[in-house]
């Protein structure tokens, strides 16, 4: 038996358009169940979404237990790397109190859990203020830390420390026996028994980013406390099983997680040595539309690493005597280009042909092109996505490789 502390929200996306009742504890209790092992999940849940939960329960043949409250929270996403629209209760209930053997222990916004277990894997879920597992009195004899390197800096307090010493200090302040810092595309870097373990991330030709922390995490949890597997073979295993979950969008089962395949994301040595790769982001933007969408892509890409050469920003406006030779030397320096096609815009399909008779990877996003008109980026190896997660995702891996 594994007991599963986490939160129930009711989940939404805009494009693609996608609802549910997950959060990090639904997710978590509905992923280790299809691996069939016993689970028993401890939330917080209003009266409607009690019913949805019993019921969930009863299909996917796990146990709940769950705090009343008055309204469930919600989270809105425009895509699946946006920041999400929350609306939450602005109060805090009583805190769940657990005593337990094995237990995966997710951060909470209706309130909070007070653990006391043998074995705990813990995921602070909070981009904002994340806590420290034994901040609230919570206590456990073998600790394993999951989170990204956005919650790692604000906990370690030092957002200047460099992975491996921001993981020790980490340890240092959490007693934790094993940290694993996921890094989303990059993979993760694993620390366990004074010895650091890159585990990689897997190329898919889709990516469902929303729950797949989640995932990651209820899979190595299993991994670890159910199955009795070593750290790092938990860490892998948990990210083909997430790899799994953002090429289909849906939480897969055992025999699926085995008979996949995906090509491993390579890390350069020199990305690996510090080097940041550099994406040039060619688009039209003339209307409101194309301005956001820029914007939108800047700051995606910026927030996985990468440094952004747009024209926009970076050039400006001008007449071609002034903006052109620029624009042209920003290509010639980028790694990788990240095009926004929808419109076919005259500047970005020049730009895309530059790059590629420099034999720059170019990544074509379009929603709205048939096939007829991307007959030149399919035909030149340009690699093309209708989804905008899935490219930004394909632009990171191309550019950590090179």
């Amino acid at each position: 038996m594994i007991t599963i502390v986490g939160g129930v929200y009711y989940e939404s996306c805009i494009q693609p358009r996608w609802t549910e009742y997950m959060g990090s504890g639904g997710r978590a209790v509905s992923t280790i169940a299809r691996m069939n092992a016993d689970a028993n999940l401890f939330t917080y849940l209003d009266l409607k979404t009690e019913g949805i939960i019993e019921n969930k329960a009863a299909l996917e043949n796990f146990k709940y237990s769950g705090k009343r409250i008055t309204q469930l929270g919600k989270f809105e996403y425009m895509h699946g790397l946006s920041s999400p629209t929350i609306e939450i209760e602005q109060r805090t209930y009583e805190p769940i109190e657990i005593d337990t053997d094995k237990i995966l222990c997710f951060g909470m916004l209706e309130g909070e859990a007070i653990i006391k277990s043998d074995y705990a894997v813990y995921d602070p879920q909070n981009h904002k203020s994340p806590k420290h597992f034994h901040e609230n009195g919570s206590n456990t004899t073998h600790l394993a830390l999951i989170l990204n390197t956005h919650e790692a800096k604000i906990l370690s307090g030092d957002s200047h420390l460099e992975e491996k010493a921001l993981i020790q200090k980490l340890v240092e302040q959490s007693s934790a026996e094993i940290v694993v810092l996921k890094q989303g595309p990059r993979g993760s870097l694993l620390f366990h028994n004074s010895e650091f373990t890159r585990i990689p991330s897997y190329i898919t030709e889709k990516v469902w980013k929303i729950g797949s922390g989640d995932v990651f995490t209820a899979h190595f949890a299993h991994s670890w406390l159910v199955c009795g597997r070593s750290p790092s073979d938990s860490a892998y295993v948990a990210s083909k099983a997430t790899a799994c979950y953002c090429n289909k969008g849906m939480l897969p089962d055992q025999s699926e997680i085995e008979k996949s395949s995906f090509p491993t994301a390579r890390v350069s040595n020199r990305v690996q040595e510090g080097y940041q790769p550099k994406v040039y982001l060619a688009g039209p933007f003339f209307t409101l539309s194309q301005l956001w969408m820029i914007e939108q892509a800047r700051n995606n890409l910026s927030s996985l690493d990468l440094e952004v050469f747009s024209p926009l920003h970076d050039v400006g406006r001008g007449p071609a005597e002034e903006v052109v030779h620029h624009d042209l030397e920003g290509i010639r320096q980028c790694d990788v280009v990240f095009a926004i096609g929808d419109g076919l815009d005259p500047g970005t399909i020049y730009e895309i042909g530059y790059a590629k008779a420099l034999n720059k990877p170019v990544i074509f996003y379009a929603e709205n092109v048939t096939a007829e008109d991307m007959k030149m980026m399919s035909g030149s190896s340009c690699i093309i996505s209708t989804d905008y997660v899935s490219a930004i995702y394909r632009t990171v891996w191309e550019a950590i490789s090179i």
